[in-house]
């Protein structure tokens, strides 16, 4: 079977970016995947990196139990809504306390070096914003700091997203066609994940 973890990110639990992760999971579950979830807004920890990279922190007990699901995983999807052209608060600091310098990542010759290596990573984006003031105000701000500059940067690869834009004026139609689509991702994911070397 496929390890995968899901980390959604929305207080809302009736949210539509709630609904698309549960989508997401069941395409995956039915190819026999198995999935743990978990919600950032949920989860206890600091989500404040305290001394920065110089002094480590340890570990809460929920931030143990997502970090250990994410090292044994094959893939990774991320559910979140964009706020302020970025991550809503709990999932910033959630990237913060996660991925650390010899834990997820290092310098090698002055050049970084990912260490997830060997994992795949989907993130689905839901936002208000309709999709040219996003590409033409915001120049795909978060391809830039959480496609390229988290995901690939500690080594998940590779990774792939879907943007929903406009979501305030989804009718029901729309929305019933993005989950469907979004379960027919899972499923893909959780197959091409599957065939994949687990190797770093």
């Amino acid at each position: 079977m496929t390890p995968m973890t899901i980390v959604t990110a929305h207080p809302n639990p009736a949210s539509f970016s709630r609904a698309l992760a549960d989508a997401y999971a069941t395409g995956a579950r039915r190819t026999g995947a198995t999935v743990q979830t978990f919600d950032a807004t949920e989860l206890h920890f600091d989500p404040i990196l305290r001394g920065a990279h110089a002094t480590p922190m340890a570990d809460e007990p929920d931030l143990a139990r997502l970090r250990a699901a994410i090292d044994g995983a094959s893939h990774v999807a991320w559910f979140f809504p964009t706020w302020w052209a970025g991550l809503p608060a709990a999932l910033k600091g959630l990237v913060d306390r996660l991925f650390l310098p010899k834990v997820s990542f290092l310098y090698e010759g002055g050049l970084p070096k990912g260490l997830l290596k060997g994992r795949s990573s989907r993130y689905v984006a839901t936002m208000d914003s309709p999709a040219a003031w996003y590409w033409l105000a915001h120049h795909d701000a978060l391809g830039g700091s959480f496609g390229r500059g988290t995901l690939q940067f500690v080594g998940f690869g590779p990774v792939t997203r879907n943007l929903v834009f406009g979501v305030r004026t989804l009718d029901e139609r729309a929305r019933a066609q993005w989950l469907s689509r979004v379960e027919a991702l899972g499923a893909k994911d959780a197959t091409a994940a599957r065939s994949r070397p687990r190797s770093a």
